[in-house]
């Protein structure tokens, strides 16, 4: 059989693989991108990011308007149509992958829809419904990314027992819902089902939900989810399910003590795995860690002097942008550009209220010994956040105090997603306080939070009291 010769071949199509297929092609190389699944985007756009922000705007909107009685304006009570809001869900992520097909066609990126496989370190093999294909290649990019982990003893093939992704596709809103897992993931869908009217039991085996993240940060969004869920419980673990008629048994162990509950529907969301096996991987020089994960340097580079692997796939944190910066490093290394991964990657979790942090965190300089200067700014003293009704947020800055630069930013609260950028540019510029006082930020907004934090570093924060004496001069 005769092979297809090109310069790059790019193995999964989401952010970072159309990412790297794009920035390359506009380098003017010959690119093939192989993507397995029937549209591009990957799991951000088909499967995780994209349909749970739809989800959590429909919540959103719910939830506004049943607060709204004390405002003044009153809606009644909301009426759901699923059937509706899956359409509407699934013509986003329609339109979204339409957009990247259009984007690849203009490029002249190439795409072969099919399971790509390895056959040695210049040689994919991708098994298409027209059958196989050959790909010679000069160099190759892994981008597969990662799926939900559902340990064995959950997988009892019943669907009722659900990871993200068939939580995703809503078919039905279970009246008692257990949700095994306190990340983020866990805590944005159990805002969207208990929104949407199951009684949501949040369970996570550690001392705190949203492991990771600063404690002043996860208190509000606890505070929330408590009056949101039925209950959350911390330090309980889930030892097993079966089935039970038209119900999910689940045992659970707390303070000691084991106890079994009865649910109608499951949510596993205990971490994620990558895509990297029966990639035939092996047949190359790529090396994976212990969790299955591809090994590289800040390059991108693989132990394989062909082959390169971002996203997901070659592990770290588990995030589209990161994926996306990471395609850009790894086309400018095989082309021959000094670049490497040193950049600040923001996080956001997308709950009530949202929850972004980027550089270092609090925790993070305790743990390594780091002298800084945490500074917060309540938003009980900002007029945006009160007009809004919503002061239960904090802006806080992690601060170098000899040298006053901003090292870290983080927010609680409504937003928090989009405002944590401008703390991604002060820490990647290493901006220092007074740089950030000296902004002028429109008024009234929450991004004014930023400035008057770095203001209280001073001590003269207009709508907040300091007792630090502000500098003469």
């Amino acid at each position: 059989m005769k092979s297809i010769k090109t310069e790059l071949v790019i193995v999964g199509a989401g952010p970072g693989g159309y990412a790297a297929a794009f920035y390359a092609a506009d380098k003017g190389q010959k690119v093939i991108l192989v993507e397995r699944e029937k549209r591009l985007g990957g799991v951000c756009l088909n499967s995780g990011c994209i349909p749970s922000k739809a989800l959590l705007h429909v919540t959103k909107l719910i939830v506004e308007a049943k607060e709204s009685k004390s405002r003044g304006v009153n809606f009644g009570e909301p009426q759901i149509d699923l059937g509706k809001m899956r359409l509407w869900k699934e013509s986003i992520l329609a339109k979204l992958s339409q957009g990247i097909s259009a984007l690849a066609g203009r490029r002249g990126v190439e795409v072969l829809y099919g399971r790509g496989y390895f056959e040695d370190s210049k040689t994919l093999r991708v098994e298409t419904q027209s059958g196989q294909k050959f790909i010679q290649y000069e160099k190759a990019i892994v981008a597969v990314g990662s799926k939900p982990a559902l340990p064995q003893v959950f997988d009892l093939g019943n669907k009722r027992i659900m990871t993200s992704r068939e939580a995703l596709e809503l078919e039905a809103i279970p009246k008692d819902f257990l949700v095994v897992g306190g990340g983020y993931i866990g805590m944005e869908l159990g805002t969207v089902y208990a929104t949407l009217g199951s009684a949501v039991v949040l369970v996570e085996a550690l001392g705190s939900i949203l492991t990771g993240v600063d404690s002043d940060l996860v208190r509000p969004v606890m505070s929330y989810a408590k009056k949101m869920f039925k209950e959350v419980r911390v330090n309980t673990k889930v030892l097993k399910m079966a089935t039970s008629g038209k119900k999910i048994k689940v045992t659970m162990e707390a303070e000691g003590k084991e106890f079994e509950e009865l649910y109608d529907g499951v949510l596993v969301s205990v971490g994620r795995v990558p895509n990297c096996a029966d990639l035939g991987l092996e047949n190359t020089r790529v090396t994976r860690d212990d969790r299955g994960f591809i090994q590289v340097n800040e390059r991108q580079e693989t132990q394989d002097p062909n082959i390169f692997a971002i996203g997901d796939a070659a592990g770290g944190a588990l995030l589209a942008h990161k994926a996306t910066k990471e395609a850009r490093i790894a086309i400018e290394v095989m082309t021959g550009e000094s670049s490497a991964f040193e950049s600040v990657v923001p996080a956001v979790v997308f709950t009530d209220p949202e929850v972004a942090w980027c550089g270092l965190t609090e925790a993070e300089a305790k743990e390594k010994g780091i002298q800084v200067q945490v500074v917060r700014f309540p938003w009980s003293a900002s007029g945006r956040a009160l007009s809004s009704d919503r002061p239960d947020g904090i802006t806080k800055l992690i601060i170098e105090p000899e040298t006053e630069r901003i090292l870290g930013v983080g927010i609680v609260g409504t937003g928090a997603g989009e405002l944590i950028s401008e703390g991604v540019f002060a820490v990647e510029m290493g901006a220092t306080a007074k740089d950030l006082a000296e902004s002028i930020h429109p008024h009234p907004t929450l991004s004014e939070t930023l400035m008057e934090c770095a203001e209280l570093f001073y001590g003269y924060s207009t709508h907040a009291f300091s007792r630090k004496k502000a500098p003469k001069g």
